[in-house]
């Protein structure tokens, strides 16, 4: 596949001695939603922040659709849209005016129809005659996503997105993403909303102290290092776990209806059948199973609990 975003050990030091980014490498490919995930403070802003040239960096390179970032800034933050995680517009002006305000900043034209096209694509076209004050936090952020959008960029950078805004809202602009997709923008995000990251990236990157932990597609990281958990309904309730099967790790419910069983799907053999053969020699009858799959949630806080990884791309 084709890299449009090429990082190559980039890092970045403060005056204070702090190392917000350490060695970091990454292919980005075009088309491609890619979510970026680490707890505060991780490194994850900063290394957007470089990437559109807004934070010089340490040391590294960065290339945007073969043009560095430092030498050919002019061609390369031109391929790119930026949604910041904080709201900054201008006040006292119309939306309408502010996303073609954006549009020629990067040197583009007078083009309504695409900007009519953008913010009916938002839902913003009924608002665009009101100032950016009057709206909602909700709507100012599909203004800022507007705005990004205003010169058609290759590539779009959504700094949690969806901070702050109802789940309505939410799947709309998540929608709107997955349009993008399909028009061929790639997308780089930073999202609290795991399961956002979850439903929606192509592949997954874990930042932590400033390292890339690792990137793996996503279904491959939850097979990876997700867990699954097998929960047996039984027919009567148990007081407590037999003697004869406290090596399970099983985990009785409070109202002794229910076993939980965690498994690793990595492993050559789960134990299920054994365990199931054990609980009808002991007498205690199943009414029913079912299975639950670890959320990457739980996954991510496995991740950044762990030693550091080799780097896949």
């Amino acid at each position: 596949m084709t890299a449009i975003i090429r990082i190559e050990n980039l890092s970045k030091q403060y005056g204070s001695g702090t190392k917000a980014l350490s060695g970091v490498s990454l292919d980005i490919h075009e088309g491609e939603i890619i979510a970026l995930l680490g707890p505060n403070g991780a490194g994850k802003t900063t290394l957007i922040s470089i990437i559109c040239g807004l934070v010089v960096p340490t040391g590294g390179t960065v290339r945007v659709g073969g043009h560095d970032i430092a030498t050919q800034w002019r061609a390369a933050r031109k391929l790119i849209g930026l949604v910041p995680q904080e709201i900054a517009l201008e006040p006292f002006e119309t939306v309408i005016n502010a996303v073609r305000f954006t549009r020629g900043l990067y040197g583009e034209g007078p083009d309504d129809a695409y900007i009519e096209r953008v913010l009916r694509s938002l839902a913003l076209w009924d608002k665009r005659d009101a100032m950016t004050r009057e709206l909602s936090g909700g709507m100012k952020r599909r203004v800022l996503i507007a705005k990004a959008l205003s010169h058609r960029p290759k590539v779009l950078f959504l700094d949690e997105p969806t901070a702050g805004v109802d789940v309505a809202l939410r799947r709309e602009m998540w929608e709107v993403v997955d349009q993008l997709r399909r028009d061929g923008v790639t997308i780089i995000l930073t999202t609290h909303y795991l399961e956002e990251a979850e439903e929606m990236a192509d592949r997954i990157g874990v930042i932590n102290h400033g390292e890339l932990l690792l990137v793996r597609p996503t279904a491959d990281l939850m097979g990876e290092f997700g867990k699954k958990t097998l929960t047996i309904e039984l027919m009567e309730p148990l007081a407590a776990i037999p003697d004869a099967l406290s090596d399970r790790a099983l985990r009785l419910s409070d109202d002794g209806r229910s076993l939980a069983y965690e498994y690793d799907t990595r492993a050559d053999r789960t134990g299920i059948a054994h365990l199931l053969g054990d609980l009808a020699r002991k007498g205690i009858m199943v009414r029913d199973v079912s299975t639950r799959q670890s959320s990457l949630e739980e996954v991510f806080m496995t991740l950044v609990a762990e030693p550091r990884q080799e780097v896949t791309a």
